[in-house]
């Protein structure tokens, strides 16, 4: 692990919370334990990467709590759950988390999880960081939402605007130059930017995206599939 991580704990059951944090700790990751909102809101002193809050806590319940902080803490909110229903689910992204874990949970799949959802939320910052990026002859400027090649004596050539879905996808395949972004990846990047496409509207914007690219000079292949994999610049 390059970083140390800092999660903080939120639950009311403290054999969960020991076991959370022997679990945790023994990955590398600096853990903070709250027994219950009033303290988990105290503890966000320490400017945690993650939170891993309960749902079904006495008093103010994890729903509550994540709604009511969501303004001010940017980082990840996963809810620790029993609830498996649909609208438990819509729920708690209204309430502004990011994802769920099921009780009870196998610490291979928590880990994974935990993972998978800070990698997603480093992604979203090397997104908000970046104005432009330039691959070979073509230049994505972010803040204007356009692609363009440059001439010889380097002045703008043929340029293309982008709808926000399809600038957000080209900048995840040029932020893994070189290497395969899977369809599912590529979702999951945009869900994490707040953009909900499927698989049949990746599809489609897939294809404009690759459309616009050809529009300014770049060659039709410019983005590669790799059949049964995804797709790679």
């Amino acid at each position: 692990m390059s970083r140390t991580y800092k999660i903080l704990l939120i639950d009311d059951e403290q054999s969960i919370l020991d076991m959370l944090a022997l679990q945790l700790q023994s990955e590398g990751y600096k853990v903070y334990t709250a027994a219950n909102a009033d303290q988990g809101l105290e503890k966000l002193s320490c400017e945690p990467d993650m939170i891993l809050l309960d749902i079904n806590m006495a008093g103010m319940n994890g729903l509550d709590l994540c709604a009511k902080i969501r303004g001010f803490v940017v980082c990840p909110i996963v809810f620790l759950t029993a609830r498996i229903t649909e609208q438990d689910k819509v729920n708690g992204l209204l309430a502004g988390g990011d994802d769920y874990i099921t009780k009870p949970f196998q610490a291979p799949i928590l880990l994974a999880r935990i993972a998978a959802v800070l990698k997603r939320s480093a992604r979203a910052k090397d997104y908000e960081e970046q104005t432009t990026i330039v691959c070979g002859d073509l230049t994505l400027d972010i803040a204007r939402g356009v692609i363009y090649r440059k001439t010889a004596d380097n002045r703008e050539n043929a340029q293309a605007e982008l709808t926000k879905n399809e600038l957000k996808i080209l900048h995840c395949l040029l932020l893994h130059k070189g290497q395969i972004v899977s369809r599912m990846d590529l979702i999951e990047y945009l869900w994490d930017q707040q953009v909900f496409l499927d698989d049949n509207a990746l599809s489609v914007n897939m294809t404009r995206i690759r459309g616009k690219l050809k529009e300014i000079g770049l060659p039709q292949d410019y983005i590669k599939t790799k059949r049964g994999m995804g797709y790679y610049i």
